[in-house]
């Protein structure tokens, strides 16, 4: 998990779409990002906490003063002064090293995960604000078209090939379609303030989104093996080998741990004898063991662990599902976006030369405005649809990458 897994939106690399951009926006996201930043503090601590582990039991120091000094063969005792120091089993303390570092890795899964997630969602935001544009863009020139036909009409109703009805009809159609637009101009700025609180920055800042986007002739191939390699799996082997770690630490608490210490207690000398040891210091080295004879605690963490090990099995397989589900019907909706393009392609083309039919009859006077109000319907909804496949195209597409880790 130490490897840093770099996310590629989709668009960038398999289909050279220019979206430089776009991956400067993914770049500032995941530096400004609060949350990235608090879960790298997260992982700091958690690797802090392997030096923590690298520490001893307190030394115990003590002292007394005999109020009543007990006599002995060499004099008097004054005082006794002891220090003693427990120690862990051999190989505790790295066990308890391994597992903290353990623990670590698994926040560290959590920072690429969220990095990643972060990705796909400026990613979708961006395609958002894409469709909304490029709709806007459409209806603009629509309305400029029946701008174009009204003009068509004003003739026609001077020379009677019309009736001011029909120029009011277009002008009406006008209408809607600048409240479509208008209607659009404030989607945008919702989306906008969306994507510019994912790069945690100021929500009025213009966002700057490609002009076009189109749907490639042909789709990378993607190895569905892959998905083993998604963050959010990778992270339950962490948690297993977490659990592992935890389980060698409690056999290494199981053991018995021992300490050393010194007893030091000074003596005053007799003055009523003489002889080699009158006054001697008692020095005295101790040794001590703990045992733990009642280790149900241990017996029991033994059996949690085994659990949990099982549990995490579990949970990573119901993850691999979802992914496994979630993979399956990004690729069904890029292939309908795929099919609903070509489809919104062929009718665009018709509706055109249907266009260009009365675009000619028009100039044999034969003109019917109702008919023009139908084929221009008909090419706004076609042009629509097309932006919306494309659109669907390019967010299932940031699915499809954010599963398979390439």
């Amino acid at each position: 998990m130490k490897k840093r897994f770099i996310y590629i939106v989709f668009a960038l690399v398999a289909f050279g779409v220019n979206a430089q951009s776009l991956e400067s926006y993914l770049q500032e996201a995941e530096l400004n990002s609060p949350m990235i930043q608090a879960l790298e503090l997260r992982y700091n601590i958690a690797k802090e906490k392997v030096v923590e582990m690298n520490t001893l039991p307190n030394t115990t120091i003590a002292a007394g003063y005999f109020v009543s000094e007990p006599e002995t063969r060499t004099g008097a005792q004054r005082a006794r002064f002891s220090v003693s120091q427990m120690l862990p089993w051999f190989g505790t303390i790295t066990a308890r090293e391994n597992y903290a570092s353990s623990m670590a890795e698994t926040e560290y899964a959590e920072i690429v995960i969220a990095k990643r997630k972060l990705a796909l969602s400026v990613a979708q935001s961006y395609y958002n604000l894409y469709g909304i544009q490029a709709k806007q863009k459409v209806l603009q020139e629509n309305i400029e078209l029946l701008k174009t036909y009204e003009t068509l009409a004003l003739t026609s109703v001077e020379v009677g090939n019309a009736s001011a009805v029909d120029v009011l009809k277009l002008q009406i159609r006008q209408n809607e379609l600048q409240q479509q637009k208008e209607v659009l101009e404030q989607t945008y700025l919702a989306e906008q303030a969306v994507f510019n609180n994912l790069l945690h920055r100021d929500e009025s800042i213009a966002v700057e989104v490609v002009d076009e986007m189109d749907i490639p002739s042909d789709d990378p191939i993607f190895n569905k093996e892959d998905l083993s390699l998604n963050p959010e799996l990778l992270k339950y082997d962490q948690l297993y080998e977490s659990v592992t770690q935890s389980e060698l630490l409690n056999q290494k608490e199981n053991a018995p741990s021992f300490g050393i210490g010194l007893d030091y207690i000074p003596v005053s000398e007799r003055d009523d004898m003489v002889f080699s040891d009158n006054g001697k210091d008692i020095v005295m080295p101790m040794v001590t063991f703990s045992v733990p004879i009642f280790n149900n605690k241990f017996k029991s963490t033994t059996k949690q662990n085994e659990l949990r090990q099982k549990e995490i099995e579990f949970q990573k397989e119901e993850r691999l599902n979802i992914l496994e589900n979630a993979y399956a019907n990004a690729i069904s909706q890029r292939n309908q976006a795929r099919i609903a393009h070509q489809t919104q392609a062929k009718n665009l083309k018709q509706a055109k030369d249907a266009e260009e039919i009365l675009i000619k009859n028009y100039e044999t006077g034969t003109i019917d405005f109702n008919d023009v109000l139908d084929i221009q319907e008909l090419q706004l909804k076609f042009q629509t649809n097309q932006i919306q496949s494309v659109q669907l195209y390019y967010l299932q597409s940031a699915i499809i990458n954010y599963l398979i880790n390439k």
